[in-house]
């Protein structure tokens, strides 16, 4: 990763330019040396960093696009057809926009993009030429900049001295960087079609070195829930002490040390780490070609992942900005607005449409209004009549997507209860092919998924293994909104397929460009399923003898 190493030689993604000493507590912010984080406040520092580095600062922004949780998970959120979008920055708008669209009448409407379909825009700009304007680069830049922070926190943590118990706080900093390595590779390997792993631990003088030996995508799944294994038996040797709760209350910044973040005991963790894993099985194989022996694993993971009560991995906004900007710094930031088409995102009405009558989760985020009409040019599905209110409709005892008040949104960052139970519920159901006893035990996961957001719907009764199928597909949809999940979804379910292909969407609700509203619509979306490694990598650091592949062989 050339490219990348000329922007963070050695320490840079620790200690990014950053003033406020109080909120992200990294050492020296302004004079980065390698001996800043040769102590224990200073290695602790580094560790937090791993949020910077992952997640907001990378080489390229344009004031609009560029941050992870708003601008490379919000191509994750238009791929799976939950927002849309009309700016063209970083070619968002074609990005997310299907191929073809078939309204009631049977008008087509095609794609209005340059080249028109998804797959032939991705070889068209896929260039190291188009730096920050070409879309792959964003995700895969920033887990390889984590990833080398986790690398440089391994290679130094046995120099540094440590106060109390010294061996605790080690592990902790070592089950750190395992965590965020093993979700570093499973966000790679879950999106690119290949990847690199940089396990060069012992190049101590410098650990942010790369190698040039692509592995395929199922290569880095595997090596990404061997790493969260080795975070899982690190963390299975402590206990929440208070050695340990200190060194944990360090790497994690106060401000997200709230609602259902903050210091974990190692059980907690080692669950968060067993839902994580189960993601990994579930989104990256079809339903169709997924093995018995797969949901196994899947309902093993489960049934020992996140608790209703556990605390995760969030993020919030503080009053600088830091990480998540509280007014754009995630996707339903970008989408609230008080009319349609009043945000940066726009609601999409397929989102609408799955949820179910009388959902007061729909009741309380959502707003109808005057049609917002797009750029015709821009899009073909993006239309809505829809808005996301910021702060909700005020319905207590009902869960509200988006608050751009500071601190107020609470982002969830990896793997949450809701998740694993509906994980659980499909795994159940597959396992036994959908038996009655299996379809009644995952409603009731679904329920209960749907009691805790405060859905106020009666219980689900499903009468036929498709009927289950479809309950789990809305909720997954609604219940798991905004997590960064629908794209994989999309994709296992082949949704985002050609219609040759299986996919597409039938019934579906489009306005169309005359403000019709259509309710029996065809959409074609055509995307590809894994992406190219970007460019910008390739570049400098060409595949070596033997690589994997690193272009989707797919042509159409």
């Amino acid at each position: 990763m050339q490219r990348l190493k000329i922007y963070i030689p050695i320490i840079t993604a620790l200690f990014t330019v950053y003033s406020c000493k109080s909120q992200l507590d990294i050492e020296n912010p302004n004079k980065p040396t390698p001996e800043s984080a040769a102590t224990e406040s200073g290695i602790l520092a580094l560790g937090q960093g791993i949020y910077v580095s992952g997640f907001y600062d990378l080489k390229y922004y344009d004031g609009v696009t560029g941050r992870f949780w708003s601008s490379a998970i919000g191509y994750h959120e238009q791929m799976g057809d939950v927002i849309g979008m009309e700016a063209a920055n970083q070619y968002m708008n074609q990005l997310g926009c299907p191929d073809k669209v078939t309204l009631d009448n049977g008008t087509v409407v095609p794609s209005p993009g340059f080249p028109p379909k998804q797959l032939l825009l991705i070889r068209a700009i896929n260039k190291n030429a188009e730096a920050g304007a070409n879309p792959l680069f964003f995700e895969w830049g920033y887990m390889y900049q984590m990833n080398k922070t986790a690398n440089i926190l391994l290679a130094i943590v046995d120099k540094v001295p440590f106060t109390g118990d010294a061996e605790t706080k080690k592990k902790v900093v070592r089950a750190w960087a395992y965590w965020w390595k093993g979700y570093a590779y499973s966000r790679i390997g879950s999106m690119y079609y290949a990847g690199i792993i940089n396990d060069d631990l012992a190049a101590a003088d410098d650990p942010t070195t790369t190698n040039a030996n692509y592995v395929s995508k199922e290569t880095m799944i595997a090596a990404a829930n061997a790493k969260l294994d080795t975070a899982a038996q690190i963390l299975s040797t402590l206990s929440a002490s208070g050695d340990y709760n200190a060194a944990l209350g360090k790497l994690i910044p106060t401000f997200f040390q709230v609602g259902k973040g903050g210091v974990f005991t190692p059980d907690a963790w080692i669950r968060n780490i067993n839902t994580l894993k189960a993601r990994n099985l579930l989104v990256n194989t079809t339903v169709d070609a997924m093995p018995a022996t797969r949901w196994d694993s899947i309902l093993t993971l489960t049934n020992n992942g996140i608790r209703e009560n556990d605390l995760v991995f969030t993020g919030r906004s503080d009053q600088l900005g830091n990480l998540f900007a509280a007014a754009d710094g995630s996707v339903p930031a970008r989408v609230a607005s008080s009319s349609p088409g009043g945000g940066g995102y726009k609601v999409s009405e397929r989102l609408i449409q799955d949820y179910k009558t009388g959902d007061q989760r729909l009741a309380n985020n959502f707003i109808t209004g005057t049609t917002w009409i797009g750029n015709a040019d821009r899009g073909n599905s993006f239309n809505t009549n829809h808005a996301l209110v910021d702060r909700g409709n005020g319905m207590a005892g009902v869960i509200t997507y988006s608050n751009k008040t500071v601190g107020g949104a609470e982002m969830y960052l990896a793997g949450t209860w809701e998740e694993n139970e509906l994980m659980k519920a499909e795994a159940t159901m597959y396992l036994a092919n959908f038996s009655p006893a299996s379809i009644a035990s995952g409603m009731a996961l679904i329920d209960a998924v749907r009691n805790a957001q405060g859905a106020g719907l009666p219980p689900t009764v499903a009468a036929t293994p498709a009927d289950a199928r479809e309950e789990l597909r809305r909720e997954r949809r609604v219940g798991l909104v905004f997590r960064a999940l629908s794209f994989y979804d999309a994709r296992r379910w082949k949704v985002i397929n050609t219609l040759a292909q299986g996919g597409g969407r039938t019934g579906c609700v489009v306005i169309d460009r005359n403000g019709n509203i259509n309710t029996n619509a065809t959409i074609e979306y055509g995307f590809l399923d894994y992406w190219d490694v970007p460019d910008n990598e390739l570049a400098g650091n060409p595949p070596a003898a033997g690589s994997a592949p690193v272009v989707n062989p797919r042509t159409e």
